[in-house]
């Protein structure tokens, strides 16, 4: 195979080296915080209650109240209709001499005790409320501490993180650590499939194979997901989704009852879905990005194999490649190098940061410098980044405008989120929509790639 950069799958075939890791920035604004209503209104109900039988009563009464309503707390802010109070709440014991709340990109890595909880003095309260617009949607662990940890050791309590218990929404942890919990304000993007999907809807089928690859050295174990639906393409053919994280999407996410849903309620034709285990996190970290031999192994490897045993069409135009953060960036190289495979990109919060061992940092990332260099023309894009990624969100923007200022066909938003997959979920969905719902290209276009343009 021979890339579009002119790099040949051979010339390609040296050993993976380590790639360049992210950076680590501090946040540039704090995540603003602010007074939680409920947790004000209980402080002065427990200072008026006078003997410790009455503060006692009046402290069992609100956890009632919190049990039953769920956690966190969400309340409006007067005079400040777009935003609301989200109060996290845990309960502690006597032994308990701190608790670290992290929300997704709320919390800052390099300030780990700017997301304590505050005590309510003389209870078992720990709290902590943010200022949040009214779509934010993300997902959350929490560390309480016995031992009373000092700040520089803030970094070892956030690994026994847990997920909240008054909170029944929870999300898979990448590579199986505890389950987190998921919130989502009333005003974040509505699911667009039917979810959970009714009695008798059809359900598609989801299989575990092992497939060889010459280019990885290696066999990778792929999870297949096939439609209930009967094909509609050419042939009888099915669109194809190749997504990267096989493992997460169908091992702990279940994203087939997700593409269930998208199917029954017609807002996608019936999809094949290619999606490759990552192995674990080195390996990911060594194959993922802008590796040739990774490229050469999902277009020249696995599409093939795929026509060959299930109901796959060949069409670029109706085969998507997808991935989140550095699977992100895997997806937009792909796009740019195999574009006789793959006509549709759909990047996710995509590692802006990465660039090949030994490449000099420089201000322009360096995937869009390669589409700035010249991108397949027929080459349909969508990209989505979270607001709260600091960074990450400004190189993203940046390639949506490169992109479009050379007249490509670039959809997608920013999303009031974090690197979440709890945002990736409902971003993936609507992208998938966008990409080959009702409306889209039915068939092949020219990948030509187009003349050089400038860097910006």
């Amino acid at each position: 195979m021979t890339h579009a950069d002119g790099t040949t799958a051979a010339g390609a075939r040296t050993a993976l080296a380590a790639p360049a890791r992210p950076p680590r920035t501090p946040r540039p604004h704090p995540a603003e915080t602010t007074d939680g209503p409920r947790v004000r209104r209980l402080a002065a109900e427990l200072a008026v209650a006078g003997k410790a039988e009455a503060r006692a009563a009046v402290l069992d009464g609100f956890w009632d109240e919190v049990t039953a309503c769920g956690t966190p707390l969400v309340e409006p802010l007067d005079g400040d209709p777009g935003h609301r109070a989200v109060t996290f709440l845990w309960r502690g014991d006597p032994a308990t001499r701190q608790v670290l709340l992290m929300v997704n990109r709320l919390m800052d890595r390099s300030d780990l005790p700017a997301s304590l909880m505050r005590h309510l003095p003389g209870t078992d309260v720990w709290h902590l409320t943010y200022r949040l617009r009214g779509d934010h949607r993300g997902s959350y662990r929490i560390a309480p501490d016995t031992e009373g940890r000092a700040p520089d050791d803030l970094g070892a309590l956030a690994a026994t993180g847990v997920g909240d218990p008054l909170n029944p929404h929870t999300i898979a942890t990448r590579w199986h650590g505890p389950p987190g919990s998921v919130f989502e304000l009333p005003h974040a993007p509505p699911r667009p499939w039917t979810h959970p999907t009714g009695p008798g809807v059809p359900r598609g089928t989801v299989r575990r194979h092992q497939v060889a690859s010459a280019a990885l050295g290696a066999e990778r174990e792929v999870w297949v997901y096939e439609p209930p639906a009967p094909a509609t393409g050419p042939a009888g053919h099915t669109d194809t989704l190749v997504l990267l994280d096989g493992d997460m999407w169908f091992g702990q996410l279940h994203l087939e009852d997700v593409l269930d849903g998208l199917v029954a309620d017609g807002l996608i034709p019936p999809l094949t879905v290619l999606a490759p285990h990552a192995v674990d996190n080195a390996t990911r970290a060594r194959e993922l990005g802008g590796h040739p031999e990774y490229v050469t192994f999902l277009a020249e490897e696995l599409l093939p194999w795929a026509t060959g045993r299930l109901r796959v069409g060949t069409d670029p135009a109706r085969t998507v490649v997808a991935g989140q953060s550095l699977g992100g960036l895997t997806a937009l190289y792909a796009g740019h190098t195999a574009p006789d495979r793959f006509g549709n990109v759909l990047a996710q919060s995509p590692s802006m940061w990465w660039r090949p061992p030994g490449e000099p940092a420089e201000e322009t990332p360096w995937i869009t410098r390669r589409y700035a260099g010249g991108a397949p023309r027929g080459l349909r894009l969508h990209l989505e980044v979270g607001l709260h990624e600091w960074g990450m969100l400004e190189q993203t923007r940046d390639l949506r405008r490169t992109l479009r200022a050379d007249g490509h066909a670039v959809t997608g938003a920013d999303f009031n989120g974090g690197h979440d997959y709890a945002c990736w979920t409902v971003g993936l969905a609507e992208g998938l929509i966008t990409l080959l719902g009702p409306g889209t290209p039915p068939g092949h276009r020219d990948t030509a790639v187009s003349p050089a343009t400038p860097t910006r």
